[in-house]
């Protein structure tokens, strides 16, 4: 009867598999019953920053081979992120896959979706399940990230601010559809200084849930004044793993001519803006780095050993996020 109707779970479980390009282990095939509580640094923990597959950049784990795990080891959720297409359509199939653990998306406003498209915003939020909780700013396609890279000041690419640092009119109509709905405003990798602006002209668009994408990871860097501000304007402040493991000794070319975070600064930052105003992920998923789960727990042991509190951490893993993705009151 159930085939009689369309796929079934396995049918789907594999469909899925071929269309990321990963064959899933029969192990991957098997339900997993939860098992909260079985990592006790993990245990509840909301993951708001991952890559997984399907991509078009190879992933270390394919995004329901993450769901497992992350509901073997307790944790309570996870945001899956795409710098290319939208991510709360396949936050839905892998719910109804591996049922327990709270999942995802969301839309970068980078080229492949029209850069600041207003249409794309409001279509995102209309998908079946509404789990699409969160709207990105250009990542790889900001003109800050692509003047970084090419080390000119104009290189193209999708502007959030006009010359005289003034916010788009199309990125205003985005912070009304983000605010309507209540949903996370990410900063992406525009400029420290864009994300000043923004975060200011989305308070005043009635945005309640802002973000500053990794705001300590190069080219991005912002100075501990410039978060303290975010900050007092209502902004939660992000902290990701990745931005610890880039430097001289990253495994992979492309990320050892960045500098990277010392865990000690994350610290300082922390304890000056405030664990309330702040959010701890990872932003992992390459292939040459620790997957998403295990680059969590060593990211908050880390911490830990060198000063963050139990009720610090509870904050920024668990009760932020939380509230920022409408599992809690806000």
């Amino acid at each position: 009867m159930e085939k009689e109707k369309g796929l079934n779970r396995r049918d789907l479980l594999k469909a899925a598999g071929a269309m990321g390009g990963i064959m899933l282990s029969q192990n991957a095939l098997a339900a997993q019953a939860p098992s909260p509580g079985s990592d006790k640094a993990l245990a509840g923990v909301i993951e708001m920053h991952v890559h997984g597959a399907p991509d078009i950049t190879p992933r270390v784990v394919h995004e329901i081979e993450l769901a497992q795990k992350v509901r073997e080891v307790g944790m309570r959720g996870v945001v899956f992120k795409c710098h290319d297409f939208i991510t709360n359509d396949r936050a839905y199939m892998v719910k109804l896959m591996v049922p327990g653990v709270e999942l995802f998306g969301g839309i970068v406003l980078n080229e492949p979706v029209g850069g600041i498209n207003p249409v794309a915003v409001e279509t995102v939020l209309k998908f079946t399940g509404g789990l699409g909780r969160y709207v990105w700013l250009p990542t790889r396609d900001a003109a800050y990230q692509k003047a970084v890279n090419a080390n000119k000041p104009d290189a193209g690419g999708v502007r959030v601010a006009d010359s005289t640092g003034a916010v788009l009119p199309e990125v205003r109509k985005v912070m009304k559809i983000v605010a309507k709905a209540d949903v996370i405003l990410g900063t992406g990798h525009i400029a420290p200084k864009e994300s000043l602006s923004v975060v200011k002209a989305a308070k005043e668009e009635g945005v309640r849930k802002i973000v500053i994408t990794h705001a300590m990871q190069d080219p991005l860097f912002m100075s501990l004044d410039e978060m303290k501000r975010c900050a007092e304007m209502g902004a939660y402040i992000e902290h990701c793993y990745l931005s610890h493991l880039m430097g001289p000794a990253a495994p992979a070319a492309g990320f050892r001519s960045r500098k990277g975070v010392p865990m000690d600064d994350f610290v300082k930052a922390i304890k000056e803006v405030g664990a309330g105003r702040t959010v701890v992920a990872t932003d992992l998923g390459q292939t040459h780095n620790p997957t998403p789960v295990d680059g969590m727990r060593e990211f908050i042991l880390q911490l830990m050993k060198r000063g963050v509190t139990e009720a610090e951490m509870d904050l920024m893993t668990r009760k932020n996020p939380a509230r920022l993705l409408g599992l809690e009151p806000f």
